[in-house]
């Protein structure tokens, strides 16, 4: 059964593909700053962030059935009102709808998988990386299909919608049901003690540690991503259609070594050595990418910068779920401490970016892998 939380986070990459493509048009369109674009990518998170841990303690007390599909209800809202948003502040508002939405629908569907065989976090994790990067590169051909036929980026988000509703169903005929099915809604001491129970957990070194890291990973990979179509516009100097292009092998080649990722951790004895010599090549790479001109030149260099975060996360998240035995859902909550200042980065981007230009800004992007050479465990059995 666990094929339907695949489908889930398909579709939430899916949408996640679409959006960072789009920017470029979406800013031409409701006439944007790059201090605008950063307010989009990090508000709606912040704000997220402190919904997300009472869903996530509702998650573990609760009926995590029930609270997976109002996520997905308020998920396709979302899709749907981001379709019609013609200011700012209207996309701002779907965006904070969304968040916690796919908080709701998404992580939850994660703990789910990682309930359903706690002996292999790592290698499922492995999976469900592979089934976003499908989405995720999905994402951008959508995308270039409704632009080249006139369609625009609100057509395909009107189309993420109704694909949304039909995962809906599926997942209403396939999510099993909770072993909690009849369970009233807890009292506000029972949800009290769900949070003393997860942030208890914070006071471990080994959750902080990878909680951290799991936010400075992702600099190098969503953030990075987030920028990325107007990175190549801006500063390559290319057509939309080419920075498009340069999505589309970034994303191909990140399906392709999280295909290939899947069976290579099944045989790794020591991941930890393997993410500190990748975040090392990882500054190597993107150091060279910056600097290098030419639309051909970093184009090859962005390709090893994604092939040098691959296996990041699965690696970085299993080993948190496998830091907090017995209570998955509540990762939500315990991220939410970090998650605020993660959040602000692509703000912070986007400011100094109207200010100092967009590629003096993508520096800050580095202390990503810095931390990993940092904070990673010396001894490879933590």
């Amino acid at each position: 059964m666990n094929f339907i939380y695949y489908i889930i986070e398909f579709l939430d990459e899916l949408v996640f593909g679409v959006a960072e493509t789009a920017w470029p048009f979406i800013r031409d369109d409701l006439h944007l700053t790059y201090t605008q674009i950063g307010l989009l990518l990090s508000l709606p998170g912040i704000i997220a962030a402190f919904i997300e841990p009472f869903i996530g303690i509702l998650g573990d007390v609760w009926r995590r059935r029930v609270l997976i599909i109002g996520g997905g209800i308020l998920f396709t809202v979302s899709l749907a009102l981001t379709s019609i948003a013609n200011s700012f502040y209207i996309l701002l508002f779907s965006l904070i709808l969304f968040n916690p939405s796919s908080g709701a629908y998404v992580s939850l569907s994660q703990a789910n998988l990682m309930d359903s065989d706690e002996s292999r976090h790592e290698q499922n994790m492995a999976r469900w990386t592979f089934a976003g990067s499908l989405g995720v590169l999905t994402g951008p051909i959508l995308l270039g299909l409704f632009i080249y036929f006139g369609l625009g980026w609100r057509g395909t988000y009107a189309l993420l919608a109704s694909i949304s509703t039909i995962g809906l169903l599926i997942a209403l005929k396939y999510l099993p049901t909770d072993k909690k099915a009849s369970a009233p809604f807890p009292s506000f001491s029972i949800v009290l003690e769900g949070f003393r129970s997860a942030f208890s957990a914070i006071k471990r070194k080994e959750v902080w540690r990878w909680l951290l890291l799991l936010e400075f990973a992702d600099l190098m990979g969503d953030v990075l991503f987030s920028y990325l179509a107007l990175y190549f516009v801006d500063i390559a100097l290319v057509t939309e259609s080419q920075a498009g292009i340069a999505v589309i092998i970034w994303l191909l080649m990140g399906l392709i070594t999280d295909f290939l990722f899947i069976p290579f951790i099944d045989r790794q004895k020591d991941s930890i050595k393997y993410v500190r010599t990748t975040a090392f090549m990882e500054l190597i790479t993107f150091a060279i990418f910056l600097l290098i001109p030419g639309f051909i030149f970093k184009l090859v260099f962005v390709i090893f910068v994604n092939l040098f975060n691959t296996g990041w996360y699965p690696i970085l998240q299993g080993r948190l779920y496998s830091s907090l035995p017995n209570q998955s859902a509540s990762i939500m909550a315990i991220s939410a401490v970090t998650a605020p200042v993660a959040k602000f980065f692509p703000f912070l981007i986007g400011l100094l970016a109207d200010q100092f230009g967009l590629n003096n800004a993508m520096w800050i992007l580095f202390l990503g892998p810095i931390a990993l050479l940092i904070g990673l465990p010396r001894k490879t059995n933590v």
